[in-house]
């Protein structure tokens, strides 16, 4: 008992003294926040072939702003009716796309800027469903992602590469399964810290595996460590923000928990510990958090869970959370087409602010 408590005792230190050296590293060589932070935000994209064809008119808006910094994707690389990559499965499934994540990964690399990227459902949670013929094993989905579009942990894409933290590199030991989630990352810009967290859509991918990829067993094990692995990410992110004095938290995701489609059916209960940890880490630490995700398409901003007995309070049941700011992106199927500017300067009392910015004069033939 005594070698297995000082063994957790051993783990425990270890992993304060990464988090440590983590804030340290994520403080060094920023200003004292003068200097506000502009990044450009966007998801549900490309839904189609026309617009992977015409990807350089979002890559070309994006390139052209020179205060952008950084480019942030919040999931979904293909639309729910489309066929996914059938990554690993031999023979291919006849109605599969193996070829489009490795297009979408083409067009990320022509950003000028870094380019971080956090899974949406419709490329791995949502592959075996008959809208999109049901053409992949959503756990080897998730591996060809995470090989495609992780390749080198604690590293974004793009062509101007960005050093971050990544849970594959720091993770708590005491929990060695979260090594897997390589796409779950951290950096600090301008005393801001950024978080990516790979929570998805359907219902955190409780939405039973149909179908020849039936398995509820390693669903219901998928499900368990990403979403613990996800809450632990998320408090590692506050404490670095605390440690290194960030004057803001940015979350990035796919899932919207707050859908209003998704309400009608009662398909958000199982984000609800997320959320509640989400509220309880927000309010401790006090000062602005912004949550950006895509999943339900239609832009919108609010503050979900400032008021527990509104609408959006009511889902989660938590606490008020008056400092907590949600965005949703606009997807590229609606109009018109655009993508988000989003600003951050801790010098001012309302430290966040955005506006879209339409990036195509033709939506019926290039943007939809």
């Amino acid at each position: 008992m005594k070698k297995l408590l000082l063994a957790s005792a051993l783990l425990a230190a270890g992993f304060v003294t990464a988090t440590s050296a983590m804030a340290h590293d994520l403080d060094r060589g920023h200003d004292d926040g003068a200097t506000p932070v502009t990044i450009a935000v966007f998801g549900d994209w490309p839904y189609n072939q026309n617009l992977l064809d015409n990807a350089p008119l979002l890559i070309d808006s994006i390139n052209a702003d020179k205060k952008v910094s950084l480019v942030m994707h919040v999931g979904d690389i293909h639309a729910g009716r489309a066929a996914c990559t059938s990554a690993d499965i031999l023979p291919p499934i006849a109605a599969s796309n193996p070829g489009w994540n490795q297009k979408v990964y083409y067009q990320f690399q022509q950003f000028d800027k870094p380019v971080v990227y956090t899974p949406g459902d419709n490329e791995w949670t949502d592959c075996h469903k008959s809208k999109e013929k049901s053409s992949g094993d959503p756990l080897k989905e998730l591996a060809a992602l995470r090989s495609l579009f992780f390749p080198q942990p604690g590293h974004t894409l793009g062509m101007d590469v960005k050093s971050v933290w990544s849970q594959a590199q720091h993770f708590d030991p005491a929990y060695p399964a979260d090594a897997q989630f390589v796409e779950n990352t951290m950096w600090m810009d301008g005393k801001v810290l950024f978080v990516m967290v790979n929570m998805p859509g359907s219902n955190n991918d409780t939405v039973s595996w149909s179908g020849a990829f039936s398995n509820p067993t390693a669903q219901d094990q998928e499900v368990a460590e990403r979403t613990g692995a996800d809450i632990r990410w998320l408090q590692s992110a506050f404490q670095m923000a605390e440690k290194a004095h960030a004057k803001a938290v940015v979350i990035g995701q796919q899932a919207d928990m707050w859908d209003p489609e998704a309400v009608a059916s009662n398909e958000l209960y199982n984000y609800t510990p997320y959320v509640q940890k989400l509220a309880d880490l927000a309010v401790d630490f006090g000062r602005p958090v912004l949550l950006l995700n895509g999943d339900s398409h239609v832009y919108g901003a609010d503050q979900p869970l400032a008021d527990p007995a509104s609408a959006t309070g009511k889902i989660h049941n938590t606490q008020a959370v008056p400092n907590l700011t949600r965005i949703t992106v606009q997807g590229s199927t609606n109009a018109p087409a655009e993508w988000l500017r989003l600003t951050i300067d801790p010098r001012k009392p309302q430290m966040f602010s955005w506006v879209n910015v339409p990036y195509c004069k033709d939506p019926v033939s290039s943007c939809k």
